[in-house]
């Protein structure tokens, strides 16, 4: 899964993908301008730290998200972002935009993320109204397509009063209509507010936060430049340095954590002596697609998953105890799979 971080030039968006990645990209402008930097994070995971504790396995496997931190678009900080830009925006499955929280670096303009993030969020309805009056100027000329016009035509008078496609209710045929399309106003979307030191551990502004929950956007707060100093460090000296801040928690943790949520995915989970491994699907994924995520033979050969929650195997101890009190369950096919659930599939090919 794709989160795709972006945003208007001198924000730090590059300083926040560092952060995060523990990575060296370039920063201020001066990579590669077309090319986007790639970098893939684990999901921090306290079940996994004590499954791994318990079956000491050779291998211990966190589920990961890749961020993407893609190229900036020209030089004022308020350009609209370029036609490039929106064509690999496209390939992400979750946007992150970094907003400004300090003056601007090279014009001395002071921070406005109340109106960077209408500003952008303008930017890619625009762009997908674009997009859908083109669909629907050709469709004009064919018949028989009717249920494809009827759902751009909601879409097109949503975009014109300014709403993004995530806020417009769709039902799953509609999801998969438009899904083809690349609209970036339907993509989930994280508000990442890059403040300055002195601010780190301060709350989001009260306009901020009105104009987020007026279009249900979740958020946080981070200084980027920190956060970069603080993936450079030994994990022992971490702790220290965030209470030093008035932090308990690193920004990485509270950012991975966050889009791992926005892209409504859920993990399941995998035990034994070789691998304790978390698993990546999305919310609602029934027990057969989940098999596949593991291997295609198990997916085709699925005959039954066993499952236990993973809160009752730590009660209960062992797979024994919980066979034994009734708590590990054979599911079929379409059972619906929990976070936290952990999976030994039967299957035969």
């Amino acid at each position: 899964m794709k989160v795709g971080i972006v945003g208007f030039p001198r924000a730090g968006k590059s300083t926040v993908f560092n952060a995060l990645t523990g990575l060296h990209a370039s920063v201020g402008g001066y990579g590669d301008p077309g090319k986007p930097n790639l970098g893939a994070i684990k999901v921090p995971d306290t079940r996994i730290d004590r499954l791994s504790a318990i079956f000491t396995p050779r291998k211990t496997t966190y589920a990961e998200v890749v961020f993407v931190d893609f190229p900036g678009s020209g030089e004022r900080s308020d350009s609209v972002v370029d036609q490039a830009t929106l064509v690999q925006m496209r390939d992400a499955d979750a946007l992150a935009q970094v907003v400004r929280g300090f003056p601007d670096p090279v014009t001395q303009d002071a921070a406005d993320p109340a109106r960077d993030i209408e500003t952008f969020k303008g930017e890619l309805v625009l762009a997908d109204l674009a997009i859908v009056e083109k669909r629907l100027e050709r469709l004009r000329k064919e018949k028989g397509k009717e249920q494809e016009v009827e759902l751009l035509e909601r879409c097109r008078v949503a975009l014109e009063a300014e709403t993004p496609l995530r806020r417009i209710a769709l039902s799953a045929a509609e999801e998969r209509a438009l899904s083809g399309f690349g609209l970036l106003s339907r993509l989930p979307l994280l508000v990442v507010v890059n403040v300055a030191e002195s601010a780190a551990a301060a709350p989001l502004a009260a306009a901020v936060l009105a104009r987020l929950e007026a279009d249900a956007v979740p958020a946080l707060a981070l200084c980027a430049q920190i956060e970069m100093e603080i993936a450079a460090l030994e994990p022992a000296d971490r702790a220290a340095f965030l209470a030093d801040l008035g932090l308990t928690e690193s920004a990485r943790d509270r950012f991975v954590q966050t889009a791992y949520a926005l892209l409504d995915l859920i993990s399941f989970l995998t035990t034994g002596e070789d691998e304790v491994r978390a698993w990546p699907i999305r919310r609602g994924t029934p027990a057969v697609k989940a098999a596949g995520k593991i291997h295609s033979d198990i997916e085709r050969g699925f005959i039954r998953a066993e499952v236990v929650a993973y809160d009752e195997f730590i009660r209960l101890g062992s797979e024994a105890k919980c066979r034994e009190a009734g708590k590990l369950r054979l599911e079929g096919k379409e059972y619906v799979v929990q976070d936290g659930d952990i999976i030994h599939f039967r299957f035969n090919v």
